[in-house]
């Protein structure tokens, strides 16, 4: 269990790291710089991500760098809808640790 510093919420490391992000671009970093990008909870901050990545893959986690990425909007066909805002956690593990999504 983790704990949130700012919120006080107590989180499991699951609730924390939502889903991986297997992307092109991803999968380029994971393969050349050992680093990964999952979708986190807006609240985590770095360092219970670090230990919760590291509680669910048993790896060693190096740094973590984290960005607030803004909803976009998007066209339907009644009209206009914004995307909720989310986080993105890009997690550096160290040389001999490897996470495999598949």
């Amino acid at each position: 269990m983790a704990r949130m510093a700012k919120s006080g919420l107590i989180l499991e490391p699951h609730q924390i790291v939502l889903r991986p992000l297997v992307t092109e671009k991803g999968t380029h970093v994971s393969s050349r710089h050992n680093a990964y990008a999952f979708e986190v909870h807006p609240a985590a901050n770095k360092s219970v991500i670090k230990e919760a990545v590291q509680g669910l893959w048993n790896v060693r986690v190096i740094e973590v760098r984290t960005q607030n990425r803004v909803g976009k909007p998007r066209r339907t066909k009644s009209g206009y809808s914004q995307m909720p805002p989310w986080k993105k956690a890009i997690v550096k593990l160290h040389e001999d640790d490897h996470i495999s999504f598949f």
